[in-house]
C-alpha cells in the first residue's frame, strides 16, 4: 500500500512539530503507512497539493475555506482542539487515517 501523506499546517510550523513526532511514534507501533509533516500555513497552497489529508492548527482553523478554496480537490480538516491540546498523536493519527478513508470513498 502506497503511503498516505498528512500535512499539518500551523502559524509557525512550530506548535505542531511535537505532535508530528508523537504521530509518526503511534504509526510506527501500529504500523499505518503514512509520512507525516509539519509546515507554516503559509506554504498550504504550494505544500498541499502532494498532500492526501490537510490538517490545520486549531489556531488557524479560520483559514480552512480559503484552503479548502485552494485545493478544491483535497480533504481539509480542523484538528480537534481537545486532541491538539493534549498533543494526542494516536487520537490525531486515527482522525487523520479515517478522513482519508472518508475522501477515498
Amino acid at each position: 500500500m502506497e503511503k498516505k501523506k498528512i500535512y499539518l499546517f500551523c502559524s509557525a510550523g512550530m506548535s505542531t512539530s511535537l505532535l508530528v513526532s508523537k504521530m509518526k511514534a503511534q504509526a510506527e507501533k501500529y504500523e499505518v503507512p503514512v509520512i507525516i509533516a509539519a509546515y507554516p500555513e503559509a506554504l498550504a497552497a504550494e505544500k498541499g497539493v502532494e498532500a492526501d489529508l490537510i490538517l490545520l492548527g486549531p489556531q488557524i482553523a479560520y483559514t480552512l475555506p480559503e484552503v479548502q478554496k485552494q485545493l478544491p480537490n483535497k480533504p481539509v480538516e480542523v484538528i480537534d482542539p481537545l486532541l491538539y491540546g493534549k498533543v494526542d498523536g494516536l487520537g490525531v493519527l486515527k482522525a487523520a487515517v479515517a478522513a482519508i478513508k472518508k475522501a477515498n470513498q
